[in-house]
């Protein structure tokens, strides 16, 4: 074979890419990077957009940061419009390419995606690589995962498996097919993503401003906050509901590959071998686990994380479409729900307390279906995961695998807790109608 075309997905850095060398490789003369832009008049089951402003906005960020790696390199990033399911089948026949290599993504629509293109003839080979740890180097297959993640972190530990070192970014790629000329129709640029003002009282920011999408961005971010030793209080603010430093804001870039799980670890390691391991460094471990726990029950349980009843047997009591939508908009009644989740649509961020308190609120308090909250979430976040969203919103819900049936927080235990002085309330009160 002379020319691959590489498929970007949610690995969007030069840095850590495995899937990238393998498009390299195997006699590859020419290479096409390309990533499809997603529909963006989608819309989900419950009515509303698939994705929201803040996330094509961070989205829009990491591509551009992308583009210019790649332009240096010598080989641009071809941004196209519609589905892969078309839009990669019709520009590998206009180019005469018959091989794309991608990230392997095991979630049910990125499967359907993989397996729409295979249909129409094409040879797709897929690199698992957004997990911290190799799923073939762990000591139980995927089918015998452990059914929950305190067991899975023991064994872990007590193995010491070591996840594979980061690989370097590449320092040359090769060129563009000659001659390649791209249907115009097939052809997108960023302007179509949404450009969002920053929200001055959100989280995502630090002293410079507001964050920004991208490889660089992330490295950046990462290489500050461990400059700043922040790892030692981390266990004692990771429950924090606001500000830039209670948590580490590895998510963002995570979500859309830009810093991947191993470059962090390996810098974590390094780090804890200048200033010595801490609870808050393991902390940060423990968390970089949980990510890979919810990846690997996809790989063990697929589709059915995404049924109605997830892994249970219970069936689903109706939806309260009403409730849910107020809840979207924040008028619930309830101050900390509210608060948040104006801060969700102001911003596209919620810390990881408050998006379990909304979560339990939504199902427990509203009546909502736990599926619909994922959904508002995907639309919304701008650090949305696949895997990690269906997960948690699984463990809230008691669908998927914890045997303790769900976790119900009591809201006003959580305000007396988190936010005690009002604060938060205040600082994201809804407008007065």
């Amino acid at each position: 074979m002379s020319t691959s075309l590489f498929w970007f997905r949610s690995d969007l850095r030069l840095h850590d890419q495995a899937a990238l060398r393998a498009a390299c490789t195997g006699g590859t003369r020419h290479l096409l990077p390309v990533f499809c832009l997603p529909p963006l008049d989608a819309v989900t089951a419950w009515g509303f957009a698939r994705m929201g402003p803040a996330r094509q906005a961070w989205l829009a960020a990491a591509l551009g940061e992308l583009a210019q790696q790649l332009e240096r390199l010598g080989c641009p990033l071809l941004l196209c419009a519609g589905p892969p399911s078309t839009t990669l089948p019709a520009l590998a026949s206009a180019l005469g390419i018959d091989r794309i290599v991608c990230e392997q993504i095991a979630a049910p629509q990125e499967q359907a995606e993989v397996a729409a293109l295979r249909a129409a003839g094409l040879d797709v080979h897929e690199v698992w690589q957004s997990s911290l740890l190799d799923p073939a180097a762990l000591p139980w297959p995927a089918a015998g995962l452990p059914a929950t993640f305190t067991p899975f972190r023991q064994a872990l530990e007590h193995a010491a498996i070591v996840p594979p070192a980061p690989l370097a970014a590449p320092a040359s790629l090769p060129p563009w097919p000659p001659g390649a000329v791209i249907p115009a129709h097939l052809r997108a640029d960023l302007a179509a993503l949404a450009s969002v003002t920053g929200d001055p009282r959100s989280s995502l920011q630090d002293s410079a401003g507001h964050y920004t999408g991208g490889e660089r961005a992330g490295l950046a971010h990462l290489a500050r906050y461990l400059a700043r030793e922040l790892p030692q209080t981390y266990k004692q603010t990771r429950n924090g509901l606001s500000g830039a430093d209670f948590s580490s804001k590895w998510s963002p870039w995570l979500a859309t590959g830009a810093l991947s799980a191993r470059r962090i670890l390996a810098e974590l390691r390094q780090y804890e071998a200048r200033h010595g391991a801490s609870d808050g460094s393991y902390w940060l471990w423990f968390e970089l686990l949980w990510r890979d726990y919810f990846r690997l029950l996809h790989l063990q349980y697929g589709s059915a994380l995404y049924r109605a009843r997830g892994l249970g047997q219970q069936p689903l009591g109706p939806h309260n479409g009403e409730g849910f939508a107020r809840w979207c908009a924040g008028r619930t009644g309830e101050g900390l729900v509210d608060a948040a989740m104006s801060e969700l649509a102001a911003t596209g961020y919620l810390s990881n307390r408050l998006r379990q308190v909304v979560a339990s609120y939504l199902i427990y308090e509203v009546g909502g279906d736990w599926r619909a909250g994922a959904a508002w979430f995907e639309a919304q976040l701008l650090d949305y995961d696949v895997y990690s969203n269906q997960g948690n919103w699984l463990y809230i819900a008691g669908r998927g695998t914890d045997p303790r049936g769900g976790r119900r927080f009591n809201v006003g235990k959580q305000t007396a807790d988190h936010d005690g002085d009002g604060a938060y309330r205040q600082r994201w009160a809804a407008p007065q109608s």
